[in-house]
């Protein structure tokens, strides 16, 4: 019996052929481990952490008393929700809301939620007017990432600020964009940069100027901010009818005007050129600075819980993405306490 070997003639082409279906099978393949390990650790991600906070799905509107509403920044489905606790038991389980934001902000039955949402060719950013039930109002297309978000206590007016370039306040080249829309009849302020600045008594103009951290006053005209410009920060005072803005002192961010509207929490920069800040709280009648207790740097526009006492977020040890709440007694006395784990954006109701 006569055995026939057949030798097949490799050729530079079949070769080449070859070895491009070889890099197509090992390409596939790797992309199918790439995109399963993604996916495991997208799922991992999403389970709730033991140990960490009980969160349950529940009713959460904006007209309920006593409580204090955030967003949970817990692993697990309801990360970055609304949710609340009582104000009495900040510590205690939390209801979480189907709504999801990047910030978050309420008063008097008015919320405004700022969402990103990642798509498939590009990133989407958005604001939500939100009514007592977290019902989107309107939406309003957002020019960059979201970054500061608060409501007027009236609820009359929501103000936006969001990076139009860069992804910090510590960056060395950022643009911010602050919106202020009146909720009773729509109309939208694109940029704080149109209204008129008044620097040191003089008219002031400035293509360098950036505002951000609206902070408004109980009369639907004034408010609070922060201007940049020729590498100096400043609070300024501005009248929403007026569209005016008038610098008061020099080295205050992201204020937070106190609910009796005589002093204004800030963040101060403490070491020049570099992304250090210590909490403060400026009285508005004889801008004397008291410096608060948190000697941690705090890159977050406080809220006052009452009138003696600000909360604010600060990174959590160990856990990327996530903060914890803090409060601080706003004389300058006490120490820090946390008041919420794995929470950022509150606002007492």
């Amino acid at each position: 019996m006569t055995t026939t070997t057949t030798r097949i003639r490799m050729t530079p082409l079949r070769r080449r052929l070859l070895v491009l279906v070889t890099a197509v099978l090992l390409l596939g393949g790797l992309g199918t481990g790439i995109v399963l390990h993604a996916a495991a650790r997208a799922h991992r991600a999403n389970q709730p952490q033991s140990g960490g906070p009980a969160v349950s799905a529940g009713k959460l509107t904006l007209d309920q008393k006593h409580r204090l509403t955030f967003l949970n920044t817990a692993a697990g489905p309801h990360r970055t929700s609304v949710a609340s606790v009582p104000s009495a038991d900040p510590g205690g389980g939390r209801t979480a809301s189907s709504l999801k934001c990047a910030r978050f902000y309420a008063a008097a039955r008015t919320g405004v939620c700022l969402q990103s949402v990642t798509g498939v060719l590009k990133q989407s950013n958005r604001a939500l007017l939100l009514d007592a039930r977290l019902r989107t109002r309107r939406a309003f297309p957002l020019a960059g990432a979201p970054s500061r978000a608060r409501v007027s206590p009236s609820g009359r007016f929501v103000a936006w600020t969001v990076f139009v370039s860069g992804e910090s306040y510590s960056s060395a080249f950022f643009s911010t964009r602050t919106s202020i829309l009146d909720t009773r009849t729509m109309r939208m302020t694109p940029s704080l940069e149109t209204f008129s600045v008044v620097k040191d008594g003089k008219p002031y103009r400035a293509s360098d100027s950036n505002f951000w951290g609206v902070t408004f006053a109980s009369d639907d005209d004034t408010f609070y901010a922060t201007l940049n410009t020729a590498n100096r920060t400043y609070l300024v005072k501005g009248s929403l009818s007026r569209r005016t803005v008038t610098t008061v002192i020099q080295n205050v961010e992201c204020p937070s005007l106190s609910p009796d509207g005589t002093r204004v929490a800030f963040k101060k920069r403490v070491l020049s050129g570099a992304a250090l800040w210590h909490e403060y709280v400026l009285d508005l009648s004889t801008l004397h600075e008291t410096a608060l207790a948190e000697h941690r740097s705090v890159d977050d526009q406080a809220t006052w819980l009452d009138n003696h006492t600000v909360a604010y977020a600060f990174p959590t040890d160990g856990k990327v993405g996530s903060s914890d709440l803090w409060s601080v007694p706003a004389d300058g006395t006490g120490s820090p306490r946390r008041l919420i784990a794995d929470a950022s954006s509150p606002a007492p109701l």
